[in-house]
C-alpha cells in the first residue's frame, strides 16, 4: 500500500494500517513524509496507490499508475471494514444532510464521516452505520466501494479547475448510482431518472415533491430554503432504513457554524458568516433570503476552482449590492462587475473588506462573507476563514 499526499485522510490510513510512508512534495515535521521524487519509478500492478482527496488526477503519479489508485473508500471496503453505509453527496448541503441524518440515526449507533472532516480510518468501526460527507474528488478514484444508501442533492457547477469540466464533475457524483445493487436505494435529483443501476431509484423534483411521496408534512419542519430539502432528505432516509419519521427531533438539529451564521457587532450591526459558500450556488441560496431593495456588503472571492460565476451577478444586478473583492479571484471579481454594472471595491483581505464595509455599514444593512470560493490562496480551511471573520466582526465598532 503506498499513501500519496500528507493529509487527515492518508495520516489516518498510516495510522491504521501501520504505514511508515507518505509520499508529499512539501517538507512537514514529521519524519513518516518522503518526497515525490523518491517516489519508486516501477510498482507490482496489485500494488495500491491511495491519495489524499486533494491530490487531482492530472497529478504526474496519478497519471503514470491509474491502474493502481484506488480512494480510501476502496481501501477500507476491499478490508471489509465497512458497516451499513449512507452517502450524502451533490455540490451544496452535503455537510448538512449528513449531520442531519446522523443526528436522526444517533440512537442507533450511526457515526458520521468522510468530507465532514473524520476520515474513514478515525471512524468508529463498531458503528452500526457510517454517514459518509462524499465529495466529488473521493467517488472520482472510487472503484469498487458502494453504498447501501445514496443521497444525492442537486448538482451544480463546482470543482472544475480539479475535474477539468462539469460532466467529469457530475460523472463523478452519479458513479455510486451506477454501482449500486439490488435492495440498495438511491434518492436523486429528478434529471437522473434515467440512469441505470441495478438499485431501487427513488427521484424527486424539489421538496414539496420529496415530501408528497414520502408523506412529510413539510409544515411540521421548522427549516427553510435549501435546509428544508436537507432536512426532508434526512427524514426520507430515516423512514426507508426504519421507517420513522421524528419531526420534533430533525427541528432540535443545531446548524452547523460558518453556514449563513449571524454575527453582531458592537453596534448591533449584521454581519453574516458564511464561508462554507464555496461556490457560487451557496452565495446565490443566502442572497435568495434578503429582499431585493436591502442594502447588502458581500464579501466575495478566494479560490474560485473555475466555476462560472455569470449566474450569480445576473442575481447580483437585482439587488441593492456592493461587492469587496479578496483573494486569488479579485480579477475576476473585477471583469465580471464591469460587464454587470455592479459596484465592487478591491480589498484584497477579509481584513481590509471589514474595514471597508464598516464604513458603509448600518443597523438596516447587512455585510456577509459568502465568497463562492475555497479558502485555501489565503486560509486553511473554509473554517479557519469563517472564525477569522467572526474574531474581526467581534474587533469592529
Amino acid at each position: 500500500m503506498i499513501l500519496l499526499g500528507y493529509g487527515k485522510t492518508t495520516k489516518a490510513i498510516a495510522k491504521y494500517f501501520n504505514i511508515d510512508k507518505i509520499y508529499d512534495d512539501k517538507n512537514y515535521d514529521d519524519n513518516i513524509v518522503v518526497n515525490f521524487s523518491q517516489f519508486p519509478k516501477i510498482i507490482d500492478k496489485n500494488e495500491s496507490i491511495i491519495p489524499t482527496p486533494a491530490i487531482p488526477p492530472n497529478h504526474q503519479i496519478i497519471k503514470r499508475f491509474p491502474d493502481n489508485i484506488i480512494s480510501e473508500y476502496d481501501l477500507f471496503y476491499k478490508n471489509g471494514v465497512f458497516p451499513f453505509s449512507i452517502w450524502i453527496s451533490g455540490t451544496n448541503g452535503k455537510t448538512t444532510t449528513t449531520e442531519m441524518v446522523t443526528h436522526l440515526l444517533n440512537h442507533r449507533f450511526a457515526v458520521s464521516g468522510g468530507n465532514i472532516g473524520i476520515p474513514l480510518g478515525e471512524l468508529k468501526k463498531e458503528a452500526s452505520i457510517w454517514v459518509l460527507e462524499t465529495s466529488s474528488f473521493t467517488l472520482h478514484y472510487t472503484k469498487i466501494a458502494k453504498p447501501n444508501i445514496y443521497v444525492l442533492l442537486p448538482i451544480t457547477e463546482d470543482h472544475i479547475s480539479w475535474h477539468g469540466t462539469f460532466l467529469e464533475y457530475e460523472n463523478s457524483k452519479l458513479k455510486p448510482i451506477r454501482q449500486l445493487e439490488e435492495g440498495e436505494v438511491a434518492i436523486v435529483p429528478y434529471k437522473y431518472k434515467d440512469i441505470e443501476t441495478d438499485g431501487y431509484l427513488i427521484t424527486y423534483k424539489d421538496s414539496e415533491d420529496l415530501a408528497k411521496q414520502f408523506d412529510l408534512d413539510i409544515s411540521k419542519i421548522e427549516f427553510l430554503g435549501g435546509f428544508l430539502l436537507d432536512a426532508l432528505l434526512s427524514l426520507t432516509v430515516s423512514k426507508i432504513v426504519f421507517d420513522e419519521v421524528d419531526y420534533q427531533k430533525i427541528n432540535s438539529f443545531k446548524k452547523s457554524f460558518h453556514r449563513q451564521e449571524v454575527c453582531l457587532d458592537s453596534l448591533k450591526r449584521i454581519w453574516i458568516n458564511d464561508s462554507k459558500a464555496t461556490n457560487p450556488d451557496s452565495t446565490i441560496s443566502l442572497l435568495n433570503s434578503f429582499s431585493k431593495t436591502q442594502r447588502i456588503f458581500l464579501i466575495i472571492g478566494g479560490e474560485d476552482k473555475g466555476a462560472n460565476w455569470n449566474p450569480l451577478f445576473k442575481i447580483f444586478q437585482t439587488m441593492n449590492i456592493k461587492l469587496f473583492a479578496i483573494g486569488k479571484s479579485q480579477k475576476k471579481v473585477k471583469i465580471l462587475s464591469k460587464r454587470y454594472k455592479i459596484t465592487y471595491q478591491l480589498s484584497k483581505t477579509i481584513d481590509k473588506a471589514v474595514q471597508d464595509i464598516s464604513k458603509e455599514h448600518n443597523l438596516e444593512s447587512i455585510a456577509t462573507l459568502s465568497p463562492s470560493s475555497a479558502s485555501f490562496d489565503q486560509f486553511k480551511s473554509y473554517e479557519d476563514r469563517g472564525n477569522y471573520f467572526k474574531r474581526l466582526i467581534c474587533e469592529t465598532e
